[in-house]
């Protein structure tokens, strides 16, 4: 992992076509906004990862019922 220490208004780049940028920070709350392609998927961590839970069971629930059918 890289850490970096950014004031407000400073930014890091990534992959050279996402730009985030500091654009708060009060107390121990930082406001970032984030500039990307639009092809390219933003989340906050807890959302994404529950995305991937629900997608995970999904899929569990289709091959459940897959091999239901098949018997």
């Amino acid at each position: 992992m890289l850490a970096l220490t950014r004031k407000k208004d400073e930014s890091i780049i990534i992959n050279g076509n996402i730009v985030v940028t500091v654009m708060e920070v009060k107390g121990d709350h930082v406001k970032l906004g984030i500039q990307a392609p639009k092809n390219v998927s933003i989340y906050r961590k807890e959302i994404y990862e529950q995305i991937q839970k629900e997608n995970e069971e999904a899929m569990n629930t289709k091959n459940v019922q897959n091999l239901k059918d098949l018997l």
